[in-house]
């Protein structure tokens, strides 16, 4: 079966809200950098790059099949509310106390610990909250959408597309700024060319939040 293709804007956000996310350092560039340097090696770099995209993967993952999941037992203008009042109150919390719950994972960490440290951050970001109002009106135009039995299956699969289509924009991203960091601007050109990239992820956040209560 292949998924909806008049709605294909809904393809571009997925697309568009990856590379938002690789953009972020919180999402993983910062770290890759940081350990190709310490590690002396462009090839650490590389490497680092799979475990932080598998970490926000599984993160953002998780996030979108509870909510696309949700849509399969509850009517859709509720969960339109429900997500939309997560995201505000995600982006009011982000604001408030996201800074100062870091997780910390020292130059010294494995894959394995690099991929929980980038599961965290991107769960800690919400970031799997901001696909779902990019989903919902695909997801509501199937056949049987009130219907668990009926749009199950129809939802996976639009669900495993989505995430596939987001983790790649986001890995790539990363990879790009990544090397690009690494192998000519460096990390000392980020103290004078610095974005509050904190202030920005919260207002998107409520910005999604506000678009989810719109539709």
């Amino acid at each position: 079966m292949n998924p909806p293709t008049s709605t294909w804007w809904t393809w571009l956000a997925v697309a568009a809200l990856g590379t938002f996310h690789g953009i972020n350092p919180a999402m993983g560039w910062l770290f890759a950098v940081a350990l190709g340097l310490y590690r002396h090696s462009r090839r650490v770099v590389l490497l680092s790059l799979i475990p932080i995209a598998l970490g926000h993967a599984l993160a953002a993952g998780s996030m979108l099949i509870a909510g696309l999941s949700l849509g399969l037992v509850i009517d859709h203008s509720w969960l339109n509310r429900i997500c939309g009042t997560l995201l505000l109150s995600w982006a009011a919390w982000h604001a408030l106390r996201g800074h100062r719950m870091r997780p910390r994972v020292g130059m010294q960490t494995g894959f394995v610990g690099l991929a929980i440290w980038s599961f965290a951050m991107a769960a800690s970001h919400g970031a799997g909250l901001m696909l779902i109002p990019a989903l919902m009106p695909i997801c509501s135009a199937l056949p049987g959408a009130g219907g668990a039995a009926g749009a199950a299956g129809p939802t996976a699969l639009i669900a495993a597309i989505a995430l596939c289509v987001h983790s790649a924009a986001m890995l790539l991203t990363t990879g790009v700024i990544s090397l690009a960091v690494f192998d000519r601007f460096g990390v000392s050109g980020l103290r004078t060319k610095w974005l509050n990239f904190d202030l920005l992820w919260t207002g998107t956040l409520a910005a999604c939040g506000l678009v989810q209560l719109a539709l």
